[in-house]
């Protein structure tokens, strides 16, 4: 029987189909939300597709209810195991008045929550990072022992925000991880276009705190990663900017082409490596995931990706009185 390497770095066989579960979820809301954007009836998507296996491995080393998220746009899989349901999710899609990241006022992908500890992101790309060192720092100031995640991706890590949070951060060892999940496409900017250094983990050394480049489509190896920053992180010893290497399988957004910037011969190659069928395999070989284990996992969320579906598209929409809500101090 292949060795349980899950096992190896402290995951028990439930916690690994928790994790399959978290990744198989997010992936089904993601193709719903296409289907319904291609369908007219929602604005807009952006998408986690190939990028679930690293979210949900670094959710995992997390604590819910004690550390804090600041993510970025594509972050579905990372807020599913904080506590955001398919149902909020499809109510953000549909912009509803009970959309719990902005009561429907903001874009999809916009993830937010106080009941969360999930910091509401803007659309300008990095503005997460500053904020989530302010936040390091502030628990610091306040003697609370919390650990801030912030994650991007490898386009992100080339803005001022990033290097500016992340030597503020060094300085003063301060508890947080940077989450670089490098989908080697900033938009349409392949990486030797975005990077003169070997990899984003690189830039780290710079900044005084170690950084560790991994496989993205391996959740077990970036949980290992991770769990090992959020122990440093909480020692005192200062942050770790982690690389997740991985790829976008789907375009940009759904405002997106993306044959004028790469092939399809790419993405087919891709493909193969989609960390749903990765880690599938891996859970049938230590035989964690025969026939009927998959199949009443596949029909649990797609009850759950239907029922969210119907709720939020009957929900009613923000009223025109609330536009002002939350603007000048209500």
């Amino acid at each position: 029987m292949t060795t349980k390497r899950h096992e190896q770095v402290g995951l028990t066989d439930a916690q690994v189909l928790d994790m399959y579960y978290y990744m198989l979820l997010a992936r089904k809301i993601d193709e719903r939300q296409w289907l319904l954007n291609r369908a007219g009836k929602v604005p807009f998507v952006i998408s986690c597709q190939g990028q679930e296996a690293a979210q949900v491995g670094a959710a995992f080393a997390m604590e819910t209810g004690r550390d804090y998220l600041c993510p970025y746009y594509r972050d579905l899989g990372l807020v599913l195991v904080f506590g955001q349901t398919a149902r909020d999710c499809m109510l953000s899609a549909f912009a509803k008045a009970e959309d719990p990241n902005s009561g429907g006022r903001q874009m999809p992908g916009h993830f937010g929550g106080k009941k969360y500890n999930i910091l509401t992101g803007s659309s300008p790309v990095t503005t997460q990072v500053p904020h989530a060192v302010g936040m390091a720092l502030a628990g610091r100031m306040q003697q609370k022992d919390f650990v801030v995640y912030t994650s991007f991706g490898e386009g992100s890590s080339n803005q001022g925000d990033f290097h500016e949070g992340a030597n503020f951060a060094g300085v003063h060892k301060l508890p947080v991880i940077f989450f670089c999940e490098n989908n080697k496409y900033a938009i349409s900017v392949p990486l030797k276009k975005q990077l003169a250094c070997e990899s984003v983990a690189d830039r780290a050394i710079g900044y005084g705190f170690p950084g560790v480049s991994v496989d993205g489509n391996d959740p077990i190896e970036v949980y290992r990663v991770t769990k090992e920053a959020v122990e440093r992180a909480r020692s005192g010893a200062g942050p770790t900017l982690i690389e997740a290497v991985m790829y976008r399988l789907v375009p940009h957004s759904s405002d997106d082409d993306d044959r004028v910037y790469r092939t399809r011969e790419e993405v087919e190659e891709a493909k193969k490596k989609d960390p749903l069928i990765v880690f599938a395999a891996y859970l049938r070989e230590i035989g964690l995931l025969d026939e009927n284990t998959e199949q009443d996992m596949l029909a649990r969320v797609q009850l759950e990706v239907d029922e969210a579906t119907e709720y939020a598209e009957n929900a009613p929409y923000p009223t025109p009185e609330s536009t002002m809500t939350h603007v000048y101090g209500e």
